[in-house]
């Protein structure tokens, strides 16, 4: 038996769980933001990182910058080791459900040892 997608969607980071649901319903308070999904990525010493991928409203006068530091407080109650980046949507299956693993292949990289993590 091979078990794959949601399996995968709790983050351990630093020996906490930390729940995408959770920390995706505070990212989608944010004023601007759309949607927002939540995915692990490995690193050093830690396990995983947090990763919040966001869609922002494009009428909203708020810089990448303001989005930018409202998830990253957001975040910081769940993980200090996390990043954010900034799309115009989401991946989707035929269902219409975010495609997580995806994002997963498209943010390996992330927290490669020596790659500085790109804002988008």
């Amino acid at each position: 038996m091979h078990i794959a997608g949601r399996a995968k969607d709790l983050v351990i980071t630093g020996g906490y769980n930390v729940y995408p649901k959770e920390v995706e319903t505070e990212l989608d308070a944010i004023e601007g933001v759309i949607e927002s999904a939540v995915i692990g990525r490995r690193i050093p010493i830690f396990g995983e990182g947090v990763t919040a991928v966001l869609v922002c409203a494009k009428k909203r006068q708020i810089s990448p910058g303001r989005r930018y530091r409202c998830a990253q407080e957001r975040l910081a109650s769940s993980s200090s080791r996390s990043a954010c980046f900034f799309v115009d949507e989401l991946p989707r299956n035929a269902m219409g459900k975010v495609q997580k693993n995806v994002l997963r292949e498209t943010y390996a990289r992330t927290y490669a040892r020596g790659a500085r993590v790109k804002r988008e």
